[in-house]
């Protein structure tokens, strides 16, 4: 086989690999949420996952993981799956990578997170970075975990008073 012949059929084979390999990725649910039909937070109901529920993670789109859970296959809110093995009961802080999406199923923004610091063009140039996520899920704990930490620390739990809403006297 000539060289013009051998690269495409080897970088089929390598698409082909790659995705086979993120098939194969596995993850578990961090909280209660709808698997949905299409990557929108207003298409279909297809199936629910409850926190600790394994699923296997096929594909990622914007904010979104097409997933295949016990209860069902489709679209779920990647701040919703917490990727690689399995953790029931777990009780990680998802919300630090701060990637959710409010696209509804007309395309449109509908709902936004702002991010304190950077400008409206920084937030629409802003990429997906796997491997910032990949740091960012290393951070994440048990609450076992942070209980054991905070014994050996020694620190104490201290009730705090919410402050009063704007405009409330107290």
């Amino acid at each position: 086989m000539n060289t013009a012949r051998r690269i495409p059929v080897l970088a089929g084979a390598l698409l082909l690999a790659v995705g086979t390999a993120l098939a194969a990725e596995e993850g578990s649910a961090l909280k209660a949420d709808s698997i949905r039909a299409e990557p929108f937070r207003d298409a279909k109901v297809v199936g629910s996952l409850t926190p600790g529920d394994p699923v296997h993670i096929l594909k990622r789109q914007g904010g979104w993981f097409q997933v295949k859970g016990a209860t069902g296959s489709g679209w779920v809110r990647m701040l919703s799956v917490r990727r690689g093995e399995a953790r029931k009961g777990s009780s990680d802080v998802a919300g630090i990578v701060g990637l959710a999406s409010g696209r509804a199923g007309t395309g449109h923004v509908v709902a936004t997170t702002g991010i304190r610091g950077l400008s409206e063009e920084e937030l629409k140039a802003a990429e997906y970075n796997e491997a910032e996520v990949t740091k960012a899920e290393s951070y994440s704990t048990t609450r076992a975990e942070a209980r054991k930490f905070a014994a050996n620390e020694k620190l104490v739990a201290r009730k705090v008073e919410y402050l009063p809403t704007s405009g409330s006297a107290k």
